[in-house]
């Protein structure tokens, strides 16, 4: 029994691991994710070497194969706590007063905005740029100023120009 937790819990470890390492390497960490690629793989070598090692058990291979499973969910977990990288929000509001936009400034968010025109008439648009751990917060304030806001938000692949470009390049957006 005790072989099978053990490998359970290193293949927890190791999945985890390797989604953290494939977020960081997409977001652009590559040197950290190496650095989590050495531990990864020494980590999967010794789960897999367990479960090849005593192959005629089936209760290792399943504990693999939960492991496996458990800690793609792990890893996920890990990674939204992480909130690595930045996510630009698009806003459509009836807001055509222009408060939205300046208290987003006021708060210390990148907002463009424009007049626009939607089925029920004019409407204010906005573009935000934010750090993905403050994704949640900017959506309960513009939520709280005008809960019928309409909401769009994708993850940048590249970011240039701007008033933030230093700080967002450099990672010191709102520190």
């Amino acid at each position: 029994m005790g072989m099978v937790l053990i490998i359970f819990v290193i293949n927890i470890v190791y999945v985890s691991f390797f989604t953290v390492r494939m977020i960081m390497t997409l977001k652009g960490y590559r040197y950290i994710a190496a650095v989590v690629s050495m531990i990864e793989i020494v980590i999967y070598v010794i789960g897999l070497g367990l479960v090849l090692d005593n192959l005629d058990q089936i209760q290792n291979l399943i504990a693999y194969a939960l492991g496996y499973g458990s800690g793609v969910v792990i890893g996920s977990k890990i990674e939204e706590r992480l909130a690595l990288g930045y996510i630009t929000v698009n806003v459509i509001t009836s807001d055509i007063d222009k408060e939205m936009p300046a208290v987003l400034r006021r708060a210390g968010y990148g907002v463009t905005d424009w007049s626009a025109n939607g089925l029920s008439g004019g409407r204010s648009t906005m573009e935000i740029l934010t750090p993905r751990k403050y994704e949640l917060q900017l959506y309960k304030t513009i939520t709280d100023l005008d809960p019928k806001a309409f909401i769009i938000s994708y993850e940048p692949k590249k970011i240039h120009g701007g008033f933030w470009v230093k700080s967002v390049k450099r990672g010191k957006l709102f520190k």
